[in-house]
Order: C-alpha cells, then sequence, then structure tokens
C-alpha cells in the first residue's frame, strides 16, 4: 500500500484492506505445515523457514512435514523466530527433502528388474 492513498483514507480503511490482503494470502497458498495432530496453511516459504498465521500455530514446533499440494517437499526440524502479531515465522534447524525412492545407500540385487513391461 502507497503512503499516498495513506493520506486520503481513513485508518479503520487502511486496516481492513491490510486484513483482506493477508487472508487472500492465506487462502491462495497449496502450501501446508502438517504435524501429527494438525494442518497448517503456510503464507510464505523460504530457503530458511516458513510463515504462518499466528492465530494456527501458537503451538506449531519440533519435527514437521511441508507439503505443496499432497506433494510431499520436506521433512523439518523447526523453531519459533519471530511473531509480529498476525504471522508466525519459523526457522529450520534441519530440512531434509523428501524422496519417493529408497535412500542411495539402500542394497538393491544386481539382478532386479529396473521395469515391468505390460502384456500384449
Amino acid at each position: 500500500m502507497s503512503e499516498y492513498m495513506s493520506e486520503f483514507l481513513p485508518k479503520e480503511v487502511l486496516e481492513g484492506l491490510e486484513l483482506a490482503r493477508k487472508r487472500d494470502l492465506k487462502r491462495r497458498s497449496r502450501l501446508r505445515v502438517r504435524t501429527e495432530q494438525d494442518v497448517y496453511p503456510i503464507i510464505k516459504l523460504w530457503d530458511q523457514g516458513f510463515t504462518v498465521a499466528h492465530d494456527s500455530a501458537e503451538n506449531l514446533r519440533g519435527l514437521v512435514d511441508i507439503y505443496d499440494g499432497a506433494r510431499h517437499l520436506y521433512q523439518a526440524l523447526i523453531v519459533a523466530s519471530h511473531d509480529d502479531g498476525f504471522a508466525m515465522s519459523f526457522d529450520f534447524k534441519r530440512s531434509t527433502a523428501a524422496t519417493d525412492g529408497p535412500a542411495l545407500d539402500y542394497d538393491q540385487d544386481m539382478d532386479a528388474p529396473i521395469a515391468l513391461l505390460p502384456r500384449h
């Protein structure tokens, strides 16, 4: 919001516009943080952490999983870092990218099939 606009609009209108902007950001995001019990929408995600709405994440801490829709992105250990009243920011102590296959050091048979061909 520009300073020029703030000269002409009442304080209550500016606060309402800011609240609507933040609510829209929360609604549009497909990113989610999942704990064992709950799921929280992510407002913003960056390399070292993420931000969620303050009212939903007061007890969020520890080991979490981060999803983009149904796709598992990361498993992370988090700590709270900043609270601005509306949003709570968390930093990653550890973040590990999720993979679909076994770990690279997984022992595989040398004779194991690489792919299966359909019967036609």
